[in-house]
């Protein structure tokens, strides 16, 4: 328990509120204030013969453990997981700024808004990357999101339990002579409609990210001595099919799996008349695999190589099941923007997989 400047009583050791405002009179520098640096991460003040300890470990570790909680929030709300210590890493960098803000030379830029925002979009870069400006917007705008949600439940919970309001309305008679702050309504009148639509927009956005997310499977593919799993997206638009064995055929995106396929297979995802004109022959145990399949592409025709799989496999969830009857087609091209998927699965395959579970 640490003596308030602010008003009658003690600040918790975890009180940040209560401390950090007693630290900012401390640091005003008035007449009779002093202070120094303790041992221990503490910094010890006195003003007008009360003496202040405040434990700079303590309010360092709980802001970073909640920026790290934010960043873990923040990846479970977008469905894109997130390795721990990238995590942690995010939430060290936002814990930087608190220590800013106990140094006088510093303090001025820790308060801010710009130096916020960098701080915000470096935790966030930290712990999902950078693919395009549409995803990065879209990690940093959850992060706001899950902030202001979490932060309006603990100041909800703690006016709900400890608010007086006769106290609060002595203050606010105090302040504007009782007809309330004008500056604060227009916040409420000006941020109101601007938090509503804010929040109208993430949950439209968490929205489709669950959507997608429910849509997604796991995809095992071995074909020959290569093998590997990828993250597939079950779209009901595909409706590509072998005209002469009615194979359904996935789309599978070649750059997150070119260095298990052979060279020639990775060539011809980029261009398929290479194979029609010589210039490239396909390994032998590839060569027997090849289908021809039709296709339609913004209103013309082409045609897609597609090779018989040695086996497929659909995971979602805790349930597994094996898809016989599929053509796997390679294509150059990255199918999503933000890398959540790379394969584009055909329904017929998870009506298959549903028989046989």
């Amino acid at each position: 328990m640490y003596p308030s400047t602010t008003s009658p009583g003690w600040c918790t050791k975890t009180d940040t509120a209560c401390i950090a405002a007693a630290f900012r009179r401390l640091r005003a520098r008035g007449p009779g204030r002093s202070g120094r640096f303790g041992g221990a991460g503490s910094f010890e003040a006195e003003t007008g013969g009360m003496r202040l300890v405040v434990y700079m470990d303590a309010i360092w570790l709980l802001n970073f453990l909640a920026d790290s909680l934010l960043l873990w929030l923040t990846s479970i709300a977008l469905k894109r997981p997130a390795r721990l210590l990238r995590i942690l890493s995010g939430g060290l960098i936002g814990s930087v700024i608190i220590i800013m803000g106990f140094m006088p030379q510093l303090s001025y830029y820790a308060g801010n808004p710009a130096v916020k925002l960098l701080f915000s979009g470096a935790m966030v870069f930290a712990v999902f990357g950078y693919k395009r400006w549409r995803y990065f917007f879209s990690n940093l705008l959850t992060f706001y999101f899950a902030t202001f949600l979490m932060g309006g439940i603990l100041m909800g919970a703690h006016y709900f339990l400890s608010f007086r309001f006769d106290m609060q309305v002595k203050m606010l008679k105090a302040a504007a002579g009782g007809f309330g702050d004008p500056v604060s309504w227009a916040f409420v009148a000006l941020g109101l409609p601007a938090a509503w639509l804010f929040s109208k927009n993430r949950i439209q956005g968490l929205e489709m990210a669950k959507i997608k997310y429910d849509q997604l499977v796991d995809v095992y593919i071995r074909i020959g001595e290569s093998d590997f799993t990828v993250k597939g997206l079950v779209d009901s638009g595909n409706q590509l099919y072998d005209p002469l064995t009615k194979l359904p055929v996935m789309i599978l995106s070649i750059l997150p799996v070119r260095e298990h396929l052979p060279e020639e297979i990775a060539a011809l995802a980029e261009d398929a008349t290479r194979l029609l004109d010589g210039s490239i022959a396909l390994p032998d145990e590839w060569a027997g695999r090849i289908r021809f399949v039709p296709a339609k592409t913004v209103g013309k025709q082409s045609l897609l190589l597609a090779y018989k799989p040695d086996e497929v496999q659909l995971t979602s969830g805790n349930r597994t099941w094996p898809v016989k009857k599929v053509l796997v087609s390679f294509s150059a091209q990255r199918l999503s923007g933000d890398d959540a998927f790379s394969c584009i699965v055909h329904p017929q395959m998870m009506a298959e997989a549903a028989q046989s579970a």
